[in-house]
């Protein structure tokens, strides 16, 4: 079924300390503490978190307030992070999705090469666009939840990235001033109901927990390239997808300039760019997800998540 084996060869690469304005921003809990969700950065990947909160208490709790605040919430998260100071070990909390409640998750549809290809279908001209309801938002770590109303999940790992700033009617050259930074996702998908509903894919691709993501927002400028990244899927350690963001047909600065043509976008919302080949459907015979099984989507230079589905 799955033959391809190789080793978590993406995470060595980008463990290193951030330089520079460069940082890995984090929402997260200490364990045993109160039930709130506070904001932090990664000392590096996979590494102890500076609390934000603590650095600065006047700072907002969640991602996108952070945002929100602009150049200076920014800032103060850069301070933080040259500070050393409030430092809590990776081991003492749980992670969360970095962005959590954007007021929109927009997705693009067929828009790698190699997928395109492994479908036999023609490169769209445009951007194809659907979205996610945020409620399917989970973290880099949480379960994914098999629906009781489908026999048919698939994996999809993603290039995401967030919007920092506010904008309509964005120029194409300017575009990329407006992406506060990228993150790793899995658009959880039911085939079943993907070729139900008159066809739309909503419903297939927004169930409760049907959109992990994480494990950190890392900024643009802790990439070498966004658009030369290797990307990879594996279930239960085999690799099922295993191609690079430089086959993306519309890149990120498209993305935004095409959306927002159509709608005011917003600190926190969410941009899935498509997924490479090796879904399940496509596999001869058809493979799914079942309960039991665990999944992780890798992205060169921003990290790993692993769900669970149960």
């Amino acid at each position: 079924m799955i033959v391809k084996r190789i080793s978590h060869y993406l995470l060595h690469r980008s463990g290193r300390r951030f330089l520079s304005g460069a940082m890995r921003l984090v929402q997260f809990q200490p364990k045993g503490g109160p039930q709130q969700i506070r904001i932090g950065v990664e000392e590096s990947n996979g590494g102890n978190i500076i609390d934000l909160n603590a650095f600065d208490p006047t700072l907002p709790h969640t991602m996108r307030g952070l945002l929100e605040m602009g150049a200076h919430g920014m800032e103060t998260a850069r301070r933080a992070l040259g500070s050393g100071q409030h430092v809590v070990p990776r081991s003492q909390v749980s992670i969360f999705s970095p962005i959590t409640n954007p007021d929109k998750v927009v997705c693009v549809g067929m828009n790698y090469e190699d997928h395109c290809r492994e479908q036999n279908v023609p490169l769209p001209k445009e951007p194809i666009i659907f979205n996610k309801f945020s409620s399917c938002i989970v973290g880099p770590y949480d379960d994914i939840i098999y629906p009781a109303v489908t026999t048919e999940v698939d994996w999809e790992v993603e290039l995401a990235f967030v919007i920092g700033k506010t904008g309509k009617d964005i120029e194409e050259k300017d575009a990329l001033g407006y992406i506060a930074g990228f993150t790793v996702a899995d658009d959880v998908s039911a085939r079943d109901w993907q070729k139900r509903n008159g066809k739309q894919w909503l419903l297939s691709k927004t169930f409760d927990t049907f959109c992990p993501l994480g494990p950190a927002l890392v900024t643009p400028d802790a990439l070498s390239d966004p658009h030369n990244l290797k990307i990879c899927c594996r279930v239960n350690g085999e690799v099922v997808q295993d191609s690079n963001t430089n086959k993306m047909i519309f890149k990120t600065a498209k993305l935004v300039s095409w959306m927002s043509q159509f709608t005011t976008l917003y600190p926190g919302d969410v941009f899935l760019t498509g997924t490479p080949p090796g879904v399940g459907v496509f596999r001869k015979p058809p493979v799914f997800l079942k309960k039991g099984d665990v999944v992780e989507c890798e992205i060169e230079e921003i990290g790993l998540i692993q769900n669970r589905v149960v």
